[in-house]
């Protein structure tokens, strides 16, 4: 598993990081991620499931989201 604090960032910058730390991981694998800009708690969790992505949301308050992304490989199965 990987994990990346992005709470310092604001978008689009999470959301370029994560697709970077995705594509090198295999199928199954997981990142664990922390964002807190309001632009990017929005949008990253869109785009990642419209990816096919398992996303699970481990914590969502004011101040912090945090997901475990399951990488999905859209080209095995």
């Amino acid at each position: 598993m990987i994990f990346i604090d992005l709470t310092l960032f604001r978008c689009p910058v999470p959301l370029v990081k994560i697709k970077l730390a995705l594509k090198p991981m295999r199928d199954g694998e997981q990142l664990h991620i922390l964002l807190s800009d309001s632009g990017s708690r929005r949008d990253v969790p869109q785009y990642l499931k419209k990816q096919g992505h398992v996303v699970e949301e481990l914590r969502n308050d004011a101040s912090l989201l945090a997901l475990m992304i399951t990488k999905v490989d859209p080209y095995l199965g």
